[in-house]
């Protein structure tokens, strides 16, 4: 069953604690559920974990604030798909062009680790976030745990659909799905994941989407 994002849900007990723990403090953070950034109809869609502590549950914003955002923004940019290099704030003026960003698990967990209860509980959102884009669409997985979940979305099993970096899967409805490693901290600088190898699959996901329109 699908459910519209809930800005203050507090279905899972430990991130609600967790959250309510850091609005003490760092008062000045969101400390809430991060909602997704972009348009709702564009074509491609960017999942990622869930928000880091002092990047978008500081900021309300997914990876903004983060080291990950850093790589993230900067290939969007490059790949004309965002109108600035880096995102900083809400209000920093910058866009996305046709893509839009998401979580598997909209909450920060304690050590950025979601248990499979939490992202399961979750998945209702991302759930209905896949079933509102439009024909055709394709989803960008960014690490492993993204990947499962937007499997679990579509009803799907991971045996069917083994991850791993640049793979393209066809799924339910029409949807194409990308894998990319995280472009976390320890994936950049142990060189898991480098800044071509980014590069290339965020362009090869763009241009699914773009061949669809």
């Amino acid at each position: 069953m699908s459910a519209s994002f809930d800005p203050q849900c507090t279905l899972c007990p430990r991130l609600a604690g967790h959250l309510a723990g850091l609005r003490e403090t760092h008062p000045n953070y969101h400390n809430a559920p991060v909602a997704a950034f972009g348009d709702p109809k564009a074509r491609l869609l960017i999942v990622g974990l869930a928000p880091g502590t002092h990047g978008a549950n500081a900021t309300g914003r997914p990876f903004t604030g983060d080291f990950a955002g850093i790589l993230l923004y900067k290939t969007l940019h490059a790949c004309d798909l965002a109108t600035l290099p880096q995102s900083t704030s809400l209000d920093d003026g910058l866009r996305l062009l046709g893509c839009r960003i998401t979580n598997a698990v909209k909450c920060l967990p304690p050590q950025n680790k979601p248990t499979t209860a939490e992202a399961n509980t979750c998945n209702a959102y991302l759930r209905a976030e896949l079933r509102s884009l439009p024909s055709n669409a394709v989803v960008l997985a960014l690490g492993s745990i993204a990947h499962r979940a937007v499997l679990r979305a579509f009803d799907l099993r991971l045996s069917g659909f083994p991850f791993g970096h640049g793979r393209r899967h066809m799924l339910a409805d029409d949807c194409t799905l990308f894998d990319s490693y995280h472009c976390s901290r320890y994936n950049t600088q142990t060189r898991r994941l480098t800044e071509a190898m980014f590069t290339a699959v965020v362009q090869a996901a763009r241009d699914a989407a773009r061949n669809e329109t």
